[in-house]
């Protein structure tokens, strides 16, 4: 054997040897009284703590559940209160809608007054200017058949001259 094993050998005996007189002294250490103390003590602790963690847990989740709910509300208020002004909005687009659809008619009828009278108005100067066209033609006719006839007649008169000039020959 060499003098380094011999060496490791004996360091890792006493490594041993110190781990299990420190097992000896805690296993006399916890069964004093005052070492069950300690373990009861840390035991109750892990079991509040436990609990602590559970209602935090607990009241994490009741506050989002709250919080949810609140928003749930907010948005149903706002849905209520855009539907009033959605109601309230169409209302109002219905009514003017119907204002301008009034307006709309009147001005039609209007148009169509309007046009009745301008067309009333172009027959009653075609019928006058017609009368008045058929009245200056009336005259025209009669004058030219004065004229034919006076015509006539002066073409008449000399040949009745020359028959009667050749009657008395």
């Amino acid at each position: 054997m060499s003098n380094g094993n011999v060496i490791t050998e004996a360091l890792s005996d006493a490594a041993e040897a110190v781990t299990d007189k420190a097992k000896e002294m805690g296993e006399a250490a916890a069964n004093t009284k005052v070492g069950k103390a300690v373990g009861s003590a840390m035991q109750k602790a892990k079991k509040t703590a436990g609990k602590a963690r559970k209602a935090a847990g607990q009241a994490v989740d009741d506050v989002k559940a709250r919080a949810a709910s609140a928003v749930e509300t907010v948005k149903a208020r706002v849905a209520g209160a855009s539907k009033a002004t959605k109601k309230t909005a169409r209302k109002t687009a219905r009514k003017t809608a119907k204002k301008v659809a009034a307006k709309k008619t009147i001005a039609k009828k209007a148009v169509k007054k309007a046009a009745k009278k301008a067309t009333a108005k172009k027959a009653a100067t075609k019928q006058a200017v017609a009368k008045k066209a058929a009245a200056k033609k009336a005259p025209a006719k009669k004058a030219s058949a004065k004229k034919a006839v006076k015509k006539t007649a002066k073409k008449a008169a000399p040949k009745k001259a020359a028959k009667k000039a050749t009657k008395k020959k």
